[in-house]
C-alpha cells in the first residue's frame, strides 16, 4: 500500500509539471482536529457482522492535515492536487462474535481496530463568475482513495484494504462580504444513482486577507460517504475543525 501511495503522488506531480512556464501557482495548507462519529462496518457486505467502530471502538480523535498544490492556467481555469492523509485507531469490544473478512472474533474479546482513509486527487475547475466580491466555479476531481480498515485481538487479525478510482463534482464559492474578509465553501461530492455508494468532502470557511498573496481560514468540514456491495459495508462520517494558510506565488 505504501509503495501505490508514492507512485500516486508521483503521478499527479507528473501530470502538473508541463504547466511550470505558465500562471501562478497556489498552495493550500489545512491542519486540524477530526471527530468520526459515525462508521458503521459489515465486511463481507452480504454475509459479515454489522458492527460499529465508532460506538463499539474508542476510535481516537487527532490532529491531521492535508495540502493541495494548484496552478491557475488562466483567470478562469485551474487545475490542483490534493494529498490528504487520515489514520485512526481505536480499542474496544462488541457483545457478539464478529465475522469479518474471514475471521471471527469472539464475543467481548479485547480488539483493536485501524481506520485509513487517504485521498489523492486531482481538480479541474472553471470560473463561472470571477469579480472582486463572488468567485463561482465548478468542476470534476478524480480520486484515488487508499483504504483499509483492520482488527485484531491477541491471537488473530484481519485486515481489508481498498484502493481505487473515484470521479467527483468540485463547486466552490467565495463570497468577500467585506474588505479582507470572506467566506468559503467547497466541496467534492456524487452520489451513485442506484444508492450503492457516495462520497461528500465539504468546507465552510472564514478568509481574511492580510495581504494580496496570503489568505487566512478558519472553518468546519465534513467527510461523509460509503459504499454497499456484495464486497463490503461500510458508511462512515467525519467532523473537522479546521484553520490553514492559501498562499499564491
Amino acid at each position: 500500500m505504501k509503495r501505490a501511495k508514492y507512485f500516486v503522488i508521483l503521478f499527479f506531480l507528473l501530470l502538473m509539471m508541463p504547466l511550470i512556464s505558465y500562471g501562478d501557482w497556489f498552495l493550500d495548507f489545512e491542519g486540524g482536529g477530526v471527530w468520526c462519529t459515525k462508521n458503521d462496518v459489515r465486511i463481507p457486505g452480504d454475509t459479515g457482522t454489522p458492527f460499529s467502530l465508532s460506538d463499539d471502538f474508542s476510535l481516537e480523535s487527532k490532529l491531521v492535515f492535508r495540502l493541495r498544490l494548484g496552478y491557475q492556467l488562466h483567470p478562469r481555469h485551474s487545475l490542483s492536487i490534493l494529498y490528504a492523509p487520515l489514520s485512526l485507531n481505536g480499542e474496544g469490544s462488541v457483545d457478539q462474535d464478529i465475522f469479518f473478512n474471514g475471521v471471527t472474533f469472539p464475543a467481548n474479546a479485547s480488539l483493536q481496530a485501524l481506520y485509513t482513509f487517504n485521498s489523492y486527487r486531482l481538480t479541474y475547475r472553471f470560473e463561472l463568475v470571477s469579480s472582486k466580491k463572488w468567485q463561482v466555479g465548478i468542476g470534476l476531481t478524480a480520486k484515488i482513495r487508499d483504504a483499509e480498515i483492520k482488527v485484531e485481538d491477541a491471537t488473530q487479525s484481519s485486515s481489508k484494504t481498498d484502493l481505487g478510482f473515484v470521479p467527483l463534482i468540485h463547486f466552490r464559492v467565495k463570497w468577500a462580504f467585506v474588505d479582507k474578509m470572506g467566506l468559503l465553501l467547497e466541496a467534492d461530492a456524487l452520489a451513485s444513482p442506484g444508492g450503492q455508494g457516495r462520497a461528500e468532502d465539504v468546507l465552510l470557511a472564514l478568509l481574511f486577507n492580510p495581504s494580496q498573496n496570503v489568505a487566512l481560514k478558519l472553518g468546519y468540514r465534513i467527510v461523509e460517504g460509503g459504499a454497499d456491495v456484495e464486497e463490503v459495508y461500510n458508511f462512515a462520517l467525519l467532523q473537522y475543525v479546521v484553520g490553514g494558510v492559501i498562499i499564491t506565488f
